[in-house]
């Protein structure tokens, strides 16, 4: 059975003292309040990975980097490697978000060099994929986003690829004044699923978790995580408080 899974992408958001309360709290509610077959995940900061180690139960809550270096060391001033993030006790880091491609000019070509570095070190990577406005109004998005998943995850071996959790992030519907409905979600999310067999088998696919990426709140969360084929949520700026975040946990 595959994972049911609530992560949140903490972004640009907490400064450190800030971060450690934050995460003080969700660890706090979940710990009482949350179901134990929900996987919750804390993407946070560099500057957190550590303390927010310290501050939660791992065994209960993992922690995101929000992004890793495509080069494992090196003259790369500013550059956070997989290995370093590993160090800190993290185990999973976001890579492929709709932001990083967008303002940082992420290429598959790079995207694949970050995921072979973060397998190598052990970290389980949380692959973001989705389509922005003008592709869904052409009603092309499965087409563009079965081209993300061919130039990069595709062309990871089976066993590599059965490591990995996918997040499809409705991009057209983020900030945009347009709104995804739950049954968008399960349309795509099910396709994704579906090449996933094509390229793996069925197997591979029913195993695999695939989150909604979109803008999952306490109040939408359970409609969301009724969806068959919708695992569970990568959450923004519902993240930042303890409390909605944990209703979107007890979405499912």
């Amino acid at each position: 059975m595959r994972k049911k899974i609530v992560a949140g992408n903490w972004k640009c958001n907490t400064n450190l003292q800030e971060g450690i309360e934050l995460a003080k709290s969700v660890n706090e509610l979940v710990a009482k309040k949350a179901a134990d077959d929900v996987v919750v995940v804390l993407g946070v900061p560099f500057t957190h990975l550590t303390n927010v180690v310290e501050s939660v139960n791992t065994e209960r809550i993992g922690v995101a980097a929000q992004n890793c270096a495509a080069e494992a060391d090196g003259a790369f001033t500013g550059e956070v490697s997989a290995s370093m993030v590993k160090s800190t006790g993290a185990t999973y880091v976001i890579l492929g978000h709709s932001e990083r491609r967008e303002y940082y000019g992420e290429t598959s070509e790079v995207l694949n060099k970050k995921l072979a570095l973060a397998l190598e070190n052990g970290l389980t990577p949380i692959y973001c994929c989705g389509e922005p406005l003008e592709v869904r109004e052409a009603d092309v998005q499965n087409d563009y986003v079965k081209k993300q998943l061919e130039e990069t995850i595709f062309k990871l071996p089976e066993s590599d690829f059965r490591k990995l959790v996918i997040a499809y992030e409705p991009i057209w519907a983020i900030g945009t004044g347009k709104t995804a409905t739950a049954g968008q979600a399960q349309e795509i999310h099910e396709f994704i699923r579906s090449i996933i067999a094509e390229k793996f088998g069925k197997e591979v696919a029913e195993e695999t978790s695939i989150l909604y990426g979109g803008s999952a709140k306490p109040g939408n969360a359970k409609e969301l995580f009724g969806n068959k084929d919708v695992d569970g949520g990568l959450i923004g700026g519902a993240a930042l408080k303890a409390e909605d975040f944990l209703g979107i946990i007890n979405g499912f």
